[in-house]
């Protein structure tokens, strides 16, 4: 738009082609279209954990989507028209919206693609893959996996406390967390924690609320990490975006959002020192599994190696499943937790960048809703521009600015240590 304010008419355009984006996306839920029934559970376990479960193209083909592809996928097209003729092909608004159509248009081909090669290519397209670096010859995600691996199992032994103990049943859980929930968004907003019979999870979080795992029992560790994780970031910014009064698509995350959000739940609990090694450990597992998986492993020698981790039988086969869900068990992975680590890795370092750059005001605009770190530079101007309001929740970490780029400014300094150098010279100190 040519104004740097727009109009009011402006402004409702806008705000109705949100809505019919908000809207087109509803069906889509990837999550729900690859899951695997109980059945395969039950087949898998009968075989001893020796056969590959029975998932290929024609099982996704017997459980039907929702919507006629093809169709959603003509509808978003012809909103990026609209959107186009409307906004402008090149204003910062439509460049999101029409990034947004875009990969819905991408996730649905995916979801299509079910049990086929082009699923998991999709997959690694959007969420990356172990593999990538972060820039020519800098360091792989695999590289985490390998570097942390064994330094957190060697610390999840040594630093286990009373807090780690599972005391609470999910009663006491949920009565616990709903305080402590209820604090945070200040009676305003109705955030509730539920218990739960149909999730595979210990948790998991909705538009309002929390659901716990009836059957699970919780740490302190655990609650504190479930409120901050999923209550701060992942519920807060669904209602930042939900009070969004003309950018209301921000309230709905597109698949690729997972990466910001999952990296913000991460930087979250390591800021407030809420993160401990056996919830780092899981998330580190997570990307060495889906590294096996792109040497060749297969759904088999996934499970054995989450079971070397020391998991249950029943947490190796559901971590071996989100490896493999929408794909087959012997073909390629879904990356989608690639998210935590890498969502992690972009944002810390975005940030040091900030407080070098001077932009460090900007941090903020990634809890606005569901946000991506290459939408920040437009974000802002759309605050400037009146389009966006500042975020109605934001934990405390990222409100003192100043206490963020004063801890972030020691870092960029850090950074410029050998430390194998410094461990060379401190050696004397570590000897045993």
């Amino acid at each position: 738009m040519a104004d740097s304010y727009p109009s009011g008419t402006e402004k409702e355009k806008i705000r109705i082609l949100s809505d019919r984006l908000v809207a087109l996306q509803k069906p889509i839920r990837i999550l729900d279209a690859i899951k695997w029934d109980e059945s395969i559970k039950e087949d898998f376990f009968k075989n001893n954990f020796e056969k590959l479960p029975p998932v290929d193209r024609e099982y996704y083909q017997k459980r039907p989507l929702p919507f006629d592809a093809d169709d959603l996928i003509a509808a978003f097209h012809a909103l990026i028209r609209e959107i186009k003729n409307e906004l402008g092909q090149y204003s910062g608004i439509s460049k999101i919206m029409i990034r947004l159509c875009e990969e819905y248009c991408q996730a649905v081909l995916m979801i299509k693609s079910r049990g086929k090669p082009l699923f998991s290519e999709l997959a690694m397209e959007m969420y990356g893959a172990p593999n990538d670096a972060f820039y020519p010859n800098g360091p792989r995600l695999s590289d985490l996996g390998t570097l942390l691996g064994s330094i957190l199992e060697n610390l999840v032994q040594s630093l286990k406390g009373a807090a780690d103990e599972k005391k609470y049943s999910a009663e006491e859980a949920v009565t616990i967390l709903q305080e402590r929930l209820s604090d945070y968004f200040h009676h305003t907003d109705h955030v509730t924690a539920t218990l739960s019979d149909n999730i595979v999870a210990d948790a998991s979080a909705g538009a309002d609320c929390i659901k716990l795992n009836r059957n699970v029992r919780f740490s302190d560790r655990d609650l504190r990490y479930l409120e901050v994780h999923e209550g701060w970031v992942h519920v807060g910014t669904t209602l930042n975006g939900l009070a969004q009064p003309i950018c209301t698509f921000l309230s709905k995350g597109s698949p690729t959002s997972s990466i910001t959000q999952e990296g913000l739940a991460v930087i979250t609990e390591i800021f407030t020192f809420s993160s401990y090694p056996s919830r780092m450990l899981k998330i580190t597992n997570r990307v060495r599994a889906l590294n096996l998986v792109s040497h060749g492993a297969n759904f088999v020698d996934v499970f054995r190696f989450f079971k070397e981790q020391g998991m249950s039988d029943n947490e190796s086969y559901h971590y071996s499943v989100r490896v493999f869900r929408g794909s087959t068990p012997d073909g390629g992975p879904f990356t989608k937790d690639l998210s935590y680590t890498k969502g992690f890795l972009l944002i810390y370092n975005y940030i040091r960048l900030a407080v070098r750059q001077g932009l460090i005001d900007r941090v903020p605009l990634f809890f606005v809703g569901k946000t991506l770190m290459e939408d920040i530079p437009t974000l802002h101007e759309l605050k400037q521009q009146g389009l966006i309001d500042p975020p109605k929740y934001l934990p405390p970490q990222f409100k003192d600015l100043a206490a963020l780029s004063s801890w972030m400014g020691f870092s960029l300094f850090l950074n410029q240590f050998d430390l194998e150098a410094v461990a060379n010279h401190y050696g004397y100190i570590f000897r045993k």
